[in-house]
Protein backbone atom coordinates (compact mmCIF):
# COMPACT_ATOMS: atom_id res chain seq x y z
CA UNK A 1 0.00 0.00 0.00
CA UNK A 2 3.04 2.67 0.56
CA UNK A 3 4.01 2.19 -2.37
CA UNK A 4 0.87 3.16 -4.29
CA UNK A 5 0.53 5.86 -1.64
CA UNK A 6 3.58 7.03 -3.15
CA UNK A 7 2.51 7.70 -6.31
CA UNK A 8 -0.67 9.34 -5.38
CA UNK A 9 -3.43 6.19 -4.99
CA UNK A 10 -6.30 6.62 -2.71
CA UNK A 11 -7.87 3.65 -0.55
CA UNK A 12 -11.07 3.41 0.96
CA UNK A 13 -12.07 0.96 3.99
CA UNK A 14 -14.95 -0.74 2.20
CA UNK A 15 -18.34 -1.96 4.38
CA UNK A 16 -17.22 -0.49 7.49
CA UNK A 17 -19.31 -0.99 10.42
CA UNK A 18 -19.95 -4.62 9.11
CA UNK A 19 -17.05 -7.08 10.82
CA UNK A 20 -16.13 -6.50 14.51
CA UNK A 21 -12.48 -5.66 13.22
CA UNK A 22 -13.71 -2.21 11.33
CA UNK A 23 -11.99 0.03 14.28
CA UNK A 24 -9.02 -2.03 13.93
CA UNK A 25 -8.17 -1.67 10.43
CA UNK A 26 -9.25 2.18 10.55
CA UNK A 27 -6.32 2.60 13.07
CA UNK A 28 -3.94 0.53 11.40
CA UNK A 29 -4.52 0.99 7.98
CA UNK A 30 -3.41 4.32 6.01
CA UNK A 31 -6.66 4.90 4.01
CA UNK A 32 -8.39 8.14 3.37
CA UNK A 33 -12.13 7.34 3.45
CA UNK A 34 -14.07 4.82 4.99
CA UNK A 35 -17.38 3.28 3.38
CA UNK A 36 -20.74 2.79 5.47
CA UNK A 37 -21.80 -0.37 4.77
CA UNK A 38 -25.28 -0.17 3.76
CA UNK A 39 -27.12 -1.97 6.03
CA UNK A 40 -27.03 1.21 7.78
CA UNK A 41 -27.53 3.39 5.29
CA UNK A 42 -30.14 1.82 3.96
CA UNK A 43 -32.34 2.07 7.34
CA UNK A 44 -31.47 5.82 7.86
CA UNK A 45 -34.69 7.17 7.17
CA UNK A 46 -36.40 5.01 9.43
CA UNK A 47 -34.67 3.78 11.88
CA UNK A 48 -33.27 6.05 14.48
CA UNK A 49 -30.66 3.39 15.89
CA UNK A 50 -29.14 3.44 11.76
CA UNK A 51 -29.25 7.08 12.03
CA UNK A 52 -27.30 7.03 15.19
CA UNK A 53 -25.09 4.32 13.84
CA UNK A 54 -24.49 6.58 10.68
CA UNK A 55 -23.70 9.28 12.41
CA UNK A 56 -21.02 7.72 15.17
CA UNK A 57 -19.37 6.51 12.14
CA UNK A 58 -18.95 9.81 10.32
CA UNK A 59 -17.83 11.50 13.71
CA UNK A 60 -15.47 8.88 14.14
CA UNK A 61 -14.17 8.86 10.92
CA UNK A 62 -13.61 12.64 10.28
CA UNK A 63 -11.94 12.51 14.57
CA UNK A 64 -9.69 10.27 12.42
CA UNK A 65 -9.32 12.55 9.31
CA UNK A 66 -10.71 10.38 6.90
CA UNK A 67 -14.31 11.44 4.43
CA UNK A 68 -17.23 9.32 4.37
CA UNK A 69 -19.02 7.88 1.86
CA UNK A 70 -22.61 6.57 2.08
CA UNK A 71 -23.60 3.05 0.54
CA UNK A 72 -26.80 2.06 -1.12
CA UNK A 73 -28.26 5.39 -1.49
CA UNK A 74 -31.77 4.22 -2.65
CA UNK A 75 -33.96 7.54 -1.78
CA UNK A 76 -33.80 11.34 -1.58
CA UNK A 77 -35.25 10.57 2.26
CA UNK A 78 -31.64 9.29 2.53
CA UNK A 79 -29.85 12.15 1.09
CA UNK A 80 -31.38 14.29 3.25
CA UNK A 81 -30.66 12.39 6.26
CA UNK A 82 -27.05 11.99 5.31
CA UNK A 83 -27.03 15.49 4.52
CA UNK A 84 -28.33 16.71 7.87
CA UNK A 85 -25.19 13.87 9.30
CA UNK A 86 -22.60 15.87 6.96
CA UNK A 87 -21.48 13.05 5.00
CA UNK A 88 -18.88 13.50 2.82
CA UNK A 89 -19.91 11.32 -0.21
CA UNK A 90 -23.13 9.48 -1.24
CA UNK A 91 -23.29 6.26 -3.93
CA UNK A 92 -26.11 4.26 -4.95
CA UNK A 93 -28.90 4.48 -8.26
CA UNK A 94 -30.29 7.40 -6.16
CA UNK A 95 -27.55 9.64 -7.28
CA UNK A 96 -26.14 7.78 -10.60
CA UNK A 97 -26.89 4.69 -12.39
CA UNK A 98 -23.49 2.45 -12.85
CA UNK A 99 -22.44 2.40 -16.50
CA UNK A 100 -20.24 1.26 -18.67
CA UNK A 101 -17.00 2.93 -19.11
CA UNK A 102 -15.90 5.06 -21.93
CA UNK A 103 -13.75 3.26 -24.54
CA UNK A 104 -10.36 3.21 -23.81
CA UNK A 105 -10.17 3.66 -20.57
CA UNK A 106 -10.91 -0.23 -19.65
CA UNK A 107 -7.77 -1.05 -22.07
CA UNK A 108 -5.60 1.40 -19.83
CA UNK A 109 -6.49 0.52 -16.48
CA UNK A 110 -5.80 -3.60 -18.20
CA UNK A 111 -2.82 -2.88 -19.14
Amino acid sequence: MESLLALGCRFALDDFGAGMSSFTYLKSLPVDYLKIDGSFVRGIASSDLDRTIVQSIHQVAHAAGKATIAEFVESEAIIGRLSGIGIDYAQGFCVGLPEPLPEGIGASVAA
